[in-house]
């Protein structure tokens, strides 16, 4: 869902599809643990739908959103004890794709109205102000969604998707959103994942079609414009696209971009990509059962980092995959995948004890979905 122009990837659209009760249009292109290492009960959240965003502000305090069946938002929040949904708006047919925090106070989750069969979709934003979520003004852009956000402070936030082929990048300063220029290389583009470190430093990651080839797209934020940087597209000499789908960062010379390869008709090779502080450069990640693609990741240091999404082959079932970043090579790790079929579509860590990755199941292939929570323990995926 989150790299636009290649994949929603089918199993995943099958399933955003039967929460919509109808075939619609999907948008293309956003402490430690508990006493005894206890997980705490993740699982025993399970409704009809699926999570899409997660972000994580302590141990004690997380969210995660998507869209639970009949096309409405669903927004869930984790006191350290348990997961409980939390009333949330939306028009009907709307879906939430991504969330961010930066305090008890201060949350932002972003998608679309209108995207699941029900209108022409528009950008939704969603804020909680320490007590409720309320919808609050986006520039108003017909046929446009909004896949990823990212927060810095109370007066600083950054959103993005796609409008009509074309890259949407809008702003919050405090008071408004604002949409502000993005470069949109090739015929067509939009962008899937946001992350910023403070108010003059932030990435923007999706694709771009050029020519018969789709390509990764990477933009920077200087404090002053957004300008395309240049990003690996492996895959492209040999017929094949690349995108990604989230990015997460930690500082001027350390952020992770990660996507997949392929040819939009099943899980492909999962692609990790690596800024150093000069340039981005394509990291080697495993690919197994037969396919994979990855469409959340998370970042702790240097040497620490998780990315997350499904593998399979085909239009068969999918498994939820885990990889870890060890400060030299990702390792797959071992992680839930319960059901017939099941994918993970964001993580969010807080420290190296504390993680949360976020997707749904169904009980037979291609079935209704169900909620899919994972926590990280400092030992173990639950």
């Amino acid at each position: 869902m989150r790299v636009p122009l290649l994949a929603v990837r089918p199993v995943m659209l099958a399933l955003l599809l039967l929460l919509a009760g109808a075939v619609g249009r999907v948008m293309p292109a956003s402490a430690a643990s508990r006493a005894g290492n206890d997980p705490g009960p993740a699982a025993s959240f399970s409704v009809s739908g699926d999570l899409m965003g997660v972000a994580a502000v302590s141990a004690s305090n997380a969210w995660a959103v998507g869209a639970a069946s009949g096309g409405k938002t669903l927004i869930a929040h984790w006191d350290g004890t348990a997961w409980k949904r939390v009333p949330s708006p939306g028009p009907a047919g709307s879906m939430l794709f991504r969330v961010a925090a930066t305090s008890a106070s201060n949350a932002w989750a972003v998608g679309c109205s209108g995207c699941l069969g029900t209108g022409v979709p528009e950008p939704l934003i969603l804020r909680w102000n320490g007590t409720a979520w309320k919808q609050v003004a986006s520039p108003g852009l017909a046929d446009s969604s909004l896949d990823g956000v990212a927060a810095t402070s109370a007066s600083n936030a950054w959103a993005v998707g796609g409008t009509r082929g074309k890259t949407l990048i809008e702003r919050w300063n405090g008071t408004a959103w604002k949409r502000v220029p993005s470069p949109t290389p090739g015929t067509s583009a939009g962008l899937s994942g946001v992350a910023a470190t403070s108010a003059s430093n932030a990435w923007a990651v999706g694709s771009t079609i050029s020519g018969p080839s789709e390509r990764t797209l990477i933009e920077r934020w200087n404090g002053t414009a957004w300008k395309q940087v240049a990003s690996p597209s492996p895959g492209v000499s040999k017929g094949l696209g690349a995108g990604l789908g989230s990015v997460a960062v930690t500082s001027a010379g350390n952020a992770w971009a990660v996507g997949g390869i392929g040819c939009g008709c099943g899980p492909g090779l999962s692609l990790t990509e690596w800024w150093n502080g000069k340039a981005w450069k394509q990291v080697a990640s495993p690919s197994p059962g037969g396919g994979a693609n990855l469409s959340g990741v998370a970042v702790v240091s240097a040497h620490t980092a998780w990315a997350v999404g499904d593998t399979g082959s085909g239009d068969g079932p999918t498994k939820t995959l885990v990889l870890s970043w060890n400060g030299t090579a990702w390792k797959k790790v071992p992680a839930p995948s319960p059901g017939a079929s099941a994918s993970l579509e964001a993580v969010a860590v807080t420290s190296s004890r504390n993680a949360w990755a976020v997707g749904a199941t169904s009980a037979v292939n291609h079935g209704s979905p169900t909620t899919l929570i994972l926590r990280w323990n400092g030992t173990a995926w639950k």
